[in-house]
């Protein structure tokens, strides 16, 4: 009974389980379920980037022409946001972005764990560009990084109420960076585990078996869905990562 209600139960997939109970100096740094995804995660792309250039055919193999698709659509991203000058942030904007899109697409294996449904992975990545674009700004800029909070051309007695704005949008950035992406694989996973859980409950009601299909048509659109939000969250977590960096590059409205 215990392991059909955890079949049924959709959050439970998004437990956090000790593999290897570890702690440092009363730290508890486990090795965990979310670490070994992470890690899975990490050897897909380096098994994608390592395996698909190796050869550098004239004519790409499989592998070799996805990750040349990866690396081009990540940089004309960067080029077209960020300008020639936000190339120095290139491997950074594609490591984020391999990593959340395997996470997210990983994620869609029954069994697996999805890493970026967790608050913490998505809010540290997010708090990383934060920490890059605030450092960067000011190495860059110096006290000039702070035009960003003052807009050009405003009256005198609605600057003060500008630059209030505009700090409170810049402080929230990785709060709305970071819960986009988890609500998303959240919201997504929820709903793909309850309809499942449909499915096993029409067919094991017997004389309801025959709308059973019907629960199972919606998992299969949902699941095709989802490998489109896997993608666009990816692409959204990347771009405005690189919106975020021009305003370090370019700090003047």
């Amino acid at each position: 009974m215990a392991a059909e209600g955890q079949a049924l139960d959709p959050i439970h997939q998004f437990q956090i389980e000790r593999i290897i109970p570890m702690k440092i100096g009363g730290l508890d740094v486990s090795f965990t379920n979310a670490s070994l995804w992470m890690l899975v995660v990490f050897l897909a792309i380096a098994a994608l980037m390592l395996y698909g250039t190796s050869r550098r055919s004239i004519v790409p193999t499989r592998l070799q022409a996805a990750a040349e698709m990866a690396y081009e659509f990540v940089a004309s991203t960067v080029r077209d946001t960020a300008g020639k000058e936000g190339m120095r942030f290139f491997p950074f904007v594609f490591s984020v972005f391999m990593f959340v899109f395997f996470s997210n697409l990983i994620g869609l294996i029954p069994g697996s764990f999805t890493v970026t449904s967790q608050i913490i992975v998505t809010f540290a990545f997010a708090a990383l560009v934060i920490g890059i674009v605030i450092v960067y700004g000011f190495v860059r800029n110096g006290t000039h990084f702070l035009h960003l909070f003052v807009p050009s051309g405003v009256s005198p007695i609605l600057l003060p109420f500008i630059v209030l704005i505009e700090v409170i949008s810049f402080v929230s950035r990785p709060i709305s960076l970071s819960v986009r992406l988890f609500a998303n694989m959240l919201a997504g996973h929820i709903t793909l585990k309850v309809f499942g859980g449909f499915v096993m409950m029409l067919l094991g009601a017997g004389a309801a078996a025959i709308i059973s299909p019907l629960p199972l048509l919606a998992i299969v659109i949902l699941t095709a869905f989802e490998l489109l939000v896997a993608f666009l969250q990816a692409y959204v977590f990347a771009i405005l990562t690189c919106v975020y960096l021009n305003d370090a590059i370019h700090p003047g409205h």
